[in-house]
């Protein structure tokens, strides 16, 4: 399965969705929502914010490795 690396983040305080590219060498910890500028954290037991609120995985879980 090849690694996909946009993903669409949701922010869950205002619904804005908006397509990223996925680092592939470092986990994201925050990410501010340009429609309602609430940064987003991961949630408890997910390693970035696109495990969190994006639409695809980060490419660490991906490739069925340990993430960060």
């Amino acid at each position: 399965m090849e690694v996909q690396l946009k993903s669409e983040i949701t922010c869950p305080n205002c619904g804005h969705k908006k397509v990223e590219d996925m680092p592939t060498d470092a986990c994201q910890f925050f990410y501010e929502c340009e429609n309602c500028k609430t940064v987003l954290k991961p949630n408890k037991g997910d390693c970035c914010v696109y495990c969190s609120y994006g639409s695809v995985k980060c490419p660490s879980i991906q490739e069925k490795e340990s993430c960060c």
